[in-house]
């Protein structure tokens, strides 16, 4: 449970991993969501489509990466969820004093110029979260 120092404010993104280019164009056009952002990294193309204030993140393997293993493991799907939380740098803190197994035990730059940390699978039932903070702070841009 977040304590007074953190919490959960929203849902920042649900991700959707997959290898195929035309997944962007079928998901907007089916469902009329805008595509708002794209950014290209190692190995996986991010696209945030706006579902009014929410958002739809398509993570495109495009090499390698962690996004093709996904997608070669599991075949295209949900990836993680994204929670938009308060205060990342309390969050981890408490996190990693109470034992919480973490992948990012500092945050790290995430797209769109976000603050983010994922907690390991095994914290959250097998569940990847990423803790998203939209606020500036000290991970690297």
């Amino acid at each position: 449970m977040a304590s007074a120092a953190w919490r959960v404010t929203g849902i920042h993104h649900v991700a959707f991993a997959h290898a195929d280019p035309g997944v962007p164009e079928q998901l907007a056009a089916t469902l009329g969501l805008p595509c708002v952002d794209t950014e290209v990294a190692p190995g996986f193309v991010e696209r945030m489509l706006a579902a009014g204030d929410d958002r739809l993140q398509l993570l495109e393997a495009t090499g390698d990466g962690v996004v093709q293993r996904f997608v070669e493991r599991r075949g295209s799907g949900l990836h993680h969820i994204a929670f938009r939380v308060d205060n990342l740098d309390a969050a981890l803190s408490e996190l990693h004093d109470r034992g919480t197994p973490l992948v990012d035990e500092r945050a790290r730059a995430g797209g769109g110029g976000t603050r983010i940390a994922f907690l390991h699978p095994s914290a959250c039932a097998g569940l990847l979260v990423e803790l998203v903070d939209d606020a500036p702070g000290d991970a690297p841009r």
